[in-house]
Order: C-alpha cells, then sequence, then structure tokens
C-alpha cells in the first residue's frame, strides 16, 4: 500500500472539498491518502516519505495563493524527482493555478505528472467535480 499526500491553500474551503475527494479516489484504489493544509508544511522533511503527492490551490486573482507559493520553494529541497505527482484547484473566472503547479512539479522538480494534466473545477458539485476529482485521485493511486 503506497501513501499519497495532498497538500492545499484554501480561501473558501471549496479546494479543500476537491482535496477530500481526491483522497477518497485514493482510498478506494486501496492506498492511503494524507490530507494537509498549507499550515501544516514547515520544512522539506514534512514533504518525505510518500509515494505519491498532489497539491492544489485556488486561482486568486489570476494567480496561485501565495501561501501555495511558498510550499513550491519547500518542495524544490525535498527530492521529489521521479515520484508521481499531481495539480488540482478551485477558481471562479479564472484557473491558472492548477496549470502552474503542474508545470513546476513536472519541470522544475521532474516528477511523473498524471496524465491530462490538473484538474480544474469551479466547484466539487458543478458537472461532475464529484467524480472527476475521485477519478483524479484513482489515477494519481495507479501511478504507485
Amino acid at each position: 500500500m503506497g501513501k499519497v499526500l495532498i497538500v492545499y491553500a484554501t480561501r473558501t474551503n471549496e479546494t479543500k472539498g476537491i482535496a477530500e475527494l481526491i483522497a477518497e479516489g485514493v482510498r478506494i484504489s486501496g492506498h492511503e491518502a494524507v490530507l494537509k493544509t498549507n499550515k501544516d508544511i514547515k520544512g522539506e522533511d514534512d514533504l518525505k516519505d510518500y509515494d505519491g503527492y498532489v497539491f492544489g490551490s485556488a486561482t486568486y486573482h489570476g494567480e496561485m495563493m501565495t501561501s501555495m507559493k511558498q510550499i513550491l520553494f519547500v518542495a524544490q529541497r525535498a527530492e521529489l524527482e521521479g515520484k508521481p505527482g499531481g495539480a488540482f484547484g478551485a477558481y471562479g473566472w479564472s484557473g491558472e493555478a492548477p496549470g502552474r503547479i503542474y508545470e513546476t512539479m513536472e519541470n522544475i522538480y521532474g516528477m511523473k505528472m498524471v496524465s491530462g494534466g490538473p484538474l480544474m473545477l469551479k466547484a466539487k458539485w458543478v458537472e461532475g467535480g464529484i467524480q472527476a476529482a475521485q477519478e483524479y485521485g484513482k489515477n494519481i493511486a495507479a501511478m504507485i
């Protein structure tokens, strides 16, 4: 059984809800999912010893949340190269954050990213969002 770390930054808890659904997909696949907020990550040691990683942030004013940017700087020192990864986020008007997180994980860290790109949802309950988020978790789990 593998262990997947899901770290998220949220303002309205919509991104948290998506993270919880991704975790369900991981668990349905028989793996352990560990949810943490950006506040739970103090250093690179908090990111070590996982088999897969999923980072998420809401898009706020066209950007990922500042706290997620800080997590990405910490993650750069956590030796994530070759590990399975994914990115997600909630958005209102635009959805740049998940794509930027995904590209950072793939191109800067050298992670093995889930196919199909980042998961971007306006809300977990809109247009099949629940199923999409659970399926994203299953896809990450399948890479372990």
